[in-house]
């Protein structure tokens, strides 16, 4: 060990931050400690108020600082759409984009067999339950394109039917400024399947 056990547990637990290894965290590790005042000391302040102060919504699952969170509070709001996301980040993409003016739901992840992850360990429920309420218009589901989100997919259709609301999907295909060349099949076979007249 060429560092003392403090600086050992700062380069512990910066790896296991998704995209760091190791050898990023001592690099992270070092630039911290040169940057004492300027970065660490406030950083270690932020992650204190964070931890003390972030709690999920429980309408949708958001993160935020407020119960129910910033987007459920906003009366800005289509009260009749609600978009289903695995996770806060897809959530935060979306807001990024300016393209949904609706509601979210976050089920806190995906059906996977092979992860052991069951509809019971999901917030389905309380999705179901908001989407049956009656002033649920349309539910879109925005999950990521790989097996276990196209089977969530599937399977919230099945349970959403009878909520009366729409179910909708987003549209998998060609990226915009793609070029056809550099996509994978899958990717083609999907926006083959997903045209549209012009």
């Amino acid at each position: 060990m060429a560092a003392g056990p403090e600086i050992e547990r700062l380069i512990q637990l910066l790896a296991k931050l998704p995209g760091l290894g190791p050898r990023s965290a001592r690099r992270a590790t070092l630039h911290l400690i040169k940057r004492r005042e300027a970065l660490m000391r406030p950083l270690a302040t932020a992650l204190e108020a964070a931890a003390d102060t972030i709690l999920a919504c429980p309408v949708c699952g958001n993160l935020d600082t407020i119960s129910p969170c910033a987007v459920c509070n906003d009366p800005g709001r289509d009260r009749s759409i609600i978009c289903v996301v695995e996770d806060v980040a897809d959530l935060w993409a979306i807001e990024r984009s300016h393209s949904h003016r609706g509601l979210y739901h976050v089920l806190g992840g995906i059906l996977s067999a092979l992860d052991g992850i069951k509809p019971e360990d999901l917030s389905i429920d309380s999705l179901v339950a908001r989407a049956s309420a009656g002033d649920i218009v349309e539910v879109i589901l925005a999950m990521n394109a790989t097996v276990e989100g196209q089977t969530t997919a599937h399977y919230l259709t099945d349970r959403l039917a009878e909520s009366g609301a729409r179910v909708s999907r987003l549209a998998h295909g060609v990226p915009i400024g793609g070029e056809l060349d550099y996509l994978d099949e899958g990717t083609l076979a999907a926006a083959l399947r997903a045209r549209r007249t012009v």
